[in-house]
């Protein structure tokens, strides 16, 4: 018999659970989804993906629902009234420092 160790972790109930339904569905069992995520550590001497933090990025008016371009718009009414108010360079400007467009 191979020498093995146990592993304890502590997750949360859901995660564990739509994990397991996954593995279930792959013919996995999670020894050995767990396994072979030590294995990819070892073999990529790290994790085996990438941690950063997601990039800022605009959301799309396509993408948006009713309700978010509705928010959105009420923003800019707002911001309006208060007598927030930019050129269109300055708003090329911030766009460029914040999003790189």
């Amino acid at each position: 018999m191979a020498n093995t160790s146990v592993v304890y972790a502590r997750i949360d109930t859901g995660l564990k659970d739509s994990a397991e339904g996954i593995l279930s569905q792959l013919g996995i069992s999670p020894s050995s989804a767990i396994q072979m995520f030590y294995s990819q550590i070892v073999l990529n001497k790290g994790l085996p993906f990438e941690l950063r933090l997601p990039a800022s990025q605009p959301l799309a008016v396509g993408a948006m629902s009713k309700e978010q371009l509705d928010a959105e718009l009420q923003k800019g009414i707002d911001s309006i009234k208060a007598g927030n108010v930019y050129s269109a360079d300055e708003v090329d400007a911030a766009l460029a420092r914040e999003f790189g467009i």
